[in-house]
């Protein structure tokens, strides 16, 4: 798909995708991929169909469009490649109609998460830290490009094999999933910076670094979004306290866990006062460096109290707008403006138009960084 200023090429295959044959690129009439954090990204592809047409006389029959097929697609913005997405087919649907031109094959995924969460599996890790156990297992798809990147934990806790051994008894990708939470980690697969390449991320959420150029709004022809609006949900924050027994006297000593940004580094200067408090269920049963790290796990998957929703034109704001990452905001005034994490992006590609619809957020009101740069 060629578009003036940007290309968006499509690569499928088994597990080796190559781009596809022209007859399937021509059909290619909407594009719709959905990055999430905290949740496996997602694509949908749409084509026009026809009794006639390669696609239904020989690319259907043949499985080209069967689910597991791999799917990567690429844009080219302004020079800039992007790999928008590397998946796999979970469904196709096929709608004709007796309109000429309206009969349409729609195929859907999601990422390449999804081939980790295919078997269950039944292993056991003696000695590994957590940090080693996302290595071992995500070495395992180095077919599909995946090199593993795990952040080692706050609190470094390695098994003794002589008192517990670690076992694995569901997927890959739910074991995984589970490890995150215990270390108050994500866990992803960001596609790229090649096609075919992939890092399987597995840390804190990304909150520091370079942001993204700033969406601009309100401010007349510098402005670079149709859209953005702010809310401020103020019980969304809780304070999480934590039960510790002490060896001695066997009581438990309830600790409440301090916000000390090691895991979620603040973004605003006026955090939001925590209105709820709720204790860490079963935390008494750890010790105390176990019972620390779930505290801060806890606490670090609150949910932020300020959420930005809004839209742009891709080709007026520049770039593509990626989700996991920062990006700041100016002319929304001085409670709102500044740092914020993009939570979420849908991509929304046809002919001739490439919009993203996107969600931001942070933990409280007025920047804490002394000006955006555009």
């Amino acid at each position: 798909m060629v578009e003036g200023r940007y290309t968006l090429s499509l690569l499928m295959g088994p597990t080796v995708a190559v781009p596809v044959p022209q007859a399937v690129a021509d059909a290619l009439t909407a594009v719709q991929v959905t990055t999430t954090a905290g949740q496996a990204s997602g694509f949908q592809l749409s084509f026009a169909l026809s009794k006639r047409s390669f696609l239904n006389q020989v690319l259907l029959p043949a499985g080209f469009f069967d689910p597991k097929r791999r799917v990567i697609l690429v844009l080219v913005l302004d020079g800039r490649p992007t790999v928008l997405m590397d998946g796999v087919i979970t469904r196709q649907e096929v709608n004709p109609s007796d309109t000429a031109g309206a009969s349409t094959l729609t195929v859907t995924g999601e990422d390449l998460t999804l081939v980790m969460d295919l078997t269950e599996e039944r292993t056991c890790y003696p000695g590994l830290t957590a940090e080693a156990r996302v290595a071992a297992i995500c070495a395992k798809y180095a077919a599909f490009g995946i090199v593993p990147a795990p952040v080692p934990s706050l609190l470094m806790d390695v098994p003794n094999p002589a008192k517990r051994i670690p076992i694995q008894t569901v997927s890959d990708l739910a074991y995984i999933q589970a490890l995150a939470a215990e270390a108050g980690y994500v866990f992803y697969i960001d596609p790229g910076p090649l096609p075919g390449m992939n890092v399987a991320y597995w840390g804190p959420e990304i909150r520091t670094g370079l942001p993204q150029p700033a969406l601009s709004v309100n401010l007349d022809a510098a402005s670079n979004v149709e859209s953005l609006g702010f809310s401020f949900d103020g019980t969304s924050a809780t304070q999480v306290t934590v039960e510790i027994l002490e060896p001695f006297s066997k009581r438990t000593i309830s600790v409440p866990i301090p916000d000390i940004g090691l895991l979620r580094p603040p973004l605003a200067a006026r955090p939001v006062p925590l209105l709820r408090e709720e204790p860490l269920d079963g935390s008494a049963k750890f010790n105390a460096v176990q019972a620390a790290l779930r505290g801060l796990a806890r606490r670090a998957q609150a949910t932020d109290a300020v959420t930005g929703q809004g839209t742009l034109d891709v080709l007026r704001y520049g770039r593509v707008l990626r989700s996991r990452m920062l990006v700041g905001v100016r002319g929304a005034g001085l409670a709102y403006d500044g740092l914020y994490y993009v939570n979420s992006v849908t991509h929304n590609i046809k002919r001739g138009e490439y919009k993203e619809s996107f969600t931001l957020s942070r933990d409280g009101l007025i920047s804490n960084t002394p000006k955006v740069l555009p």
